[in-house]
């Protein structure tokens, strides 16, 4: 069984969800880039009475904010992606990466069956699957596989 298969057998929910923040429809984009930078993470999911209505990402910010000065007192809703492709935790990994491949996504959002934000799916999410299928494959690797030490270290 290869990478495909495993992909393709993955749900969702397995996977690490954890990267990003969450705001409240009506959030100045000014306190969601704050809580971006002080939680550390690129991609805003916004919600209305605990339902999805958007995402606001660190592209949003170039494309959108930083040469609009006039929009940090405005809500987030004015700049932010409304109705974005998402995915549910029950789907395979396999789909969420084609989508996201396909599209240019970095951020997807994950949802439950009765649509609660569970998540959000990056690509590093997907990466970290792999690396932790294959361990000492990934993790044993030196930074330069090409590079020779001039002497013994540690003798």
């Amino acid at each position: 069984m290869g990478h495909k298969y495993d992909l393709q057998h993955e749900r969702v929910k397995h996977l690490d969800l954890s990267q990003f923040s969450m705001v409240e429809s009506g959030t100045t984009v000014a306190d969601t880039v704050n809580k971006l930078r002080a939680e550390h993470h690129n991609c805003a999911l916004v919600t209305q009475n605990g339902k999805l209505v958007g995402i606001f990402t660190d592209r949003d910010v170039l494309h959108k904010v930083v040469l609009s000065p006039d929009v940090w007192d405005k809500p987030v809703d004015t700049v932010m992606t409304t109705d974005p492709f998402t995915v549910t935790e029950e789907d395979a990994a396999e789909k969420a990466l084609v989508q996201m491949n396909e599209q240019r996504f970095r951020n997807v959002p994950v949802l439950d069956a009765k649509g609660n934000v569970v998540g959000n799916l990056t690509h590093y999410a997907l990466i970290k699957f792999y690396a932790d299928q294959f361990p000492e494959a990934v993790y044993n690797l030196p930074p330069n596989p090409n590079q020779i030490s001039d002497s013994r270290v540690g003798g």
